[in-house]
């Protein structure tokens, strides 16, 4: 639920959401800068006696940064699905129930989307919030639909959206810079394109506003953000195909119409036209720049306890895995207050030897995830995140070692309000003695944001971060040799915060053949498959799509000499050979 300057409404909001006969896990409030107590009202006994989960915000982003922000504070709740509400919406009853119900029950798969019937005060139909019948829908997809009591749709409003969380992490949040006006339709309709939405009339919602009446009434400087919206809505997003822009684009242009025919001050509206014309030719900020401007940050008070996270698979040398657990554990001057390691696989006896002699040999718990079949070093992470008890996960490969003091500067970044930091590191041959080249991350936040729909500015061997923004972003996933860069680029563009240290922090183990392994049709084949999923999440532009295919592809097919030469001057960002 995201709120402003609602104080009476958001306690008869949240008291209807209490009441409700299928109660949430969790309860999300997003306070978007509000002035007039609702802070302080979060701030109390109140939100405590409720079990709300209260995120403060520095600036108003309207509800498109607001439910960004919740989005993926709720996705920390591990939940099955979201209820993005308004906060001068009250549910009845049973609302949340029969959008669960609908979900559950529908023959065709789970719908990506599920829309209340939103009523105004005095039982209308509010016209703003009625979501119409999906244009061109098939004899199947209404049949599904009516044996669930609902009706297919292509959009929705925030106003009471029920969404389902596994869709989110594939699709990723609300672009938080839409501020207000078409931040759902183009929200609603990303998550339902290729899947399902349905309008449940059963699910029913009152939405108090102040004055009863439709998107035709003057809007003034609203009208502002719809037009610079709606431009970016049909040009940059891909939450709608072309015959779908071509259909909603002349809807578009016929409302915009009679917007005009009835203001009052047609000479305002033209110049909002021209302003959002102007402004919609410019892409949408990032979610991290829009968000870092208005999140604190998140920092923790004290010491905090944190999770060494390790996974090891069959053809990990024993003495490399000790070594790298030792040097991450007991070597430390700050170390792990748990250990989770996870076998991902079946391994060799010498392996499996060791594995046994770590759990019972470390001071600190460990907890030992034995995967029945190798699934992947994604997989893997994720079932060790879900593993873990702590918020703040340090990552470590199973042949690198970290240097003594590791923890005590990552750990520290963290507790001051980071949510991923890496550091540099120092690449080794035989021994940590055999220092062949170091590894410089960029440092500057935005240098970090920049950088990151290029290239990989975290050393994945080396990061530490906070768990919740890890779920949040949907975890690792399934994305073959790269799946720690689209996790860190989903992480940063739905406004984690990210940091790096330049110092290097753990030595990375470059055997035969590990340049070998930067190239080849396998690694080809994901690093398109990556590409493609920036372009869907709308992360990368056509142009940057173009370029990193043309560049990082091209990369994978070159030599492996020349492979070497252009991994230390290009993308690892390095700073030169160097000795410890």
């Amino acid at each position: 639920m995201v709120t402003w300057n609602r104080r009476e409404l958001l306690q008869e909001s949240l008291a209807a959401v209490r009441a409700q006969t299928h109660a949430p896990a969790a309860v999300v409030v997003v306070d978007n800068a509000s002035t007039d107590g609702t802070t302080e009202l979060l701030d109390s006994a109140y939100a405590t006696e409720l079990g709300l989960d209260v995120v403060h915000l520095r600036e108003n982003t309207g509800g498109a940064g607001g439910f960004a922000v919740g989005i993926e504070r709720a996705l920390g709740h591990h939940p099955d699905l979201v209820w993005l509400l308004d906060d001068d919406t009250v549910p009845t009853p049973t609302a949340a129930a029969e959008l669960v119900r609908a979900w559950q029950e529908h023959p065709g798969g789970h719908p990506a989307v599920l829309a209340s019937k939103v009523v105004w005060t005095d039982g209308r139909d509010h016209p703003m919030n009625t979501p119409r019948a999906k244009p061109g829908v098939s004899a199947a997809e209404t049949a599904a639909a009516d044996s669930v009591g609902a009706v297919p749709i292509r959009s929705a409003s925030f106003v009471s959206l029920m969404c389902d969380a596994a869709r989110i992490r594939e699709r990723g949040l609300p672009v938080a810079d839409y501020f207000l006006w078409n931040d759902d339709f183009e929200y609603s309709t990303r998550l339902i394109r290729g899947g399902t939405g349905l309008y449940c009339p059963a699910s029913v919602v009152v939405h108090k506003t102040r004055v009863f009446g439709a998107t035709d009434a003057d809007p003034g400087e609203r009208f502002f953000y719809e037009v610079r919206n709606k431009v970016w809505m049909f040009s940059r997003s891909r939450s709608l195909s072309v015959p779908e822009k071509a259909l909603y684009g002349a809807s578009t242009a016929r409302r915009w119409a009679r917007t005009f025919a009835k203001s009052s001050d047609r000479r305002v509206l033209r110049r909002a036209l021209g302003r959002g014309l102007r402004a919609g030719v410019h892409r949408p900020r990032a979610n991290a720049r829009v968000l870092a401007e208005a999140r604190p940050t998140a920092a923790v008070a004290g010491r905090q306890p944190f999770t060494l996270l390790v996974s090891t698979y069959g053809n990990d040398e024993p003495a490399f895995l000790r070594e790298a657990v030792l040097s991450s554990t007991t070597a430390q001057t700050r170390p792990p207050d748990e250990v989770v390691l996870v076998q991902d696989g079946p391994v060799p006896e010498s392996l499996a030897a060791e594995i046994k002699h770590l759990v019972t040999a470390l001071p600190m718990p460990v907890v030992h995830l034995a995967l029945p079949a190798n699934l992947g070093l994604g997989p893997a992470l994720d079932a060790g995140l879900a593993a873990s008890s702590h918020e703040i996960v340090a990552r470590m490969d199973a042949d690198d070692v970290s240097v003594p003091e590791r923890f005590e500067h990552q750990v520290a970044v963290i507790e001051a309000g980071a949510d991923i930091v890496g550091s540099g590191l120092l690449e080794f041959g035989d021994s940590i003695e055999d220092v062949v080249g170091r590894r410089t991350p960029p440092t500057d936040p935005e240098e970090i944001r920049r950088v990151i729909r290029f290239r990989d500015p975290f050393n994945h061997p080396t990061v530490v971060y906070r768990r919740s923004a890890v779920l949040a972003a949907g975890g690792y996933t399934d994305m073959a040799l790269l799946e720690d860069y689209l996790l860190f680029t989903r992480m940063v563009e739905g406004g984690a915060a990210p940091a790096n240290l330049a110092e290097p922090l753990v030595y990375y183990r470059v055997g035969a053949g590990a340049y070998a392994r930067r190239g080849g049709t396998a690694l080809l084949r994901s690093e398109l498959r990556l590409q493609r999923r920036f372009r869907e999440l709308g992360i990368t532009s056509r142009a940057e799509y173009l370029r990193n295919v043309v560049v990082r592809g091209g990369y994978r097919l070159v030599p492996e000499g020349v492979r070497k030469v252009a991994y230390r001057r290009l993308l690892a960002n390095r700073t030169g050979p160097a000795r410890r």
